[in-house]
């Protein structure tokens, strides 16, 4: 099955030059805990109620700072026409449950989440799921 078929189309960006606490808004509105970050149709990064509170609060931003200051700028992202179980086991592999997924003119079309796959993949989705929340070097808590 492509992604295309399970992915979430109607998907809520933010600009980088928005401020924090639009972003944390949005995310309230649509109930997501992330928003890719576009500027002039492209995607350039991500930003993660986890970004708001660990790179912004924690670090003494405050409301109005940047988006652009706290987001991802490294977008891990898939192909609408990618297989799901890979797509599925890349995510696993680098610890992501959301993932953007793009065109090949690299136009963000989606936004495809590892519950999006579990719907039709269950038993891939729990070993993925598994993968995702093992500790590791990147995300020590």
């Amino acid at each position: 099955m492509q992604v295309k078929e399970l992915m979430t189309r109607d998907v809520r960006v933010i600009s980088p030059d928005d401020t924090i606490e639009r972003a944390a808004q949005l995310m309230g509105q649509i109930d997501a805990g992330i928003l890719p970050v576009r500027e002039n149709d492209r995607l350039v990064g991500m930003i993660t109620d986890r970004d708001i509170a660990v790179r912004g609060v924690a670090e003494g931003c405050g409301p109005d700072a940047k988006v652009r200051g706290i987001m991802s700028q490294e977008v891990k992202y898939c192909f609408d026409d990618a297989d799901a179980d890979d797509v599925l086991e890349n995510m696993a592999e680098i610890q992501v449950r959301r993932m953007p997924v793009v065109n090949h003119d690299k136009r963000l079309v989606g936004i495809v989440s590892i519950t999006d796959i579990a719907k039709k993949e269950e038993k891939e989705a729990g070993e993925a799921l598994r993968d995702i929340t093992r500790p590791s070097a990147l995300h020590s808590q």
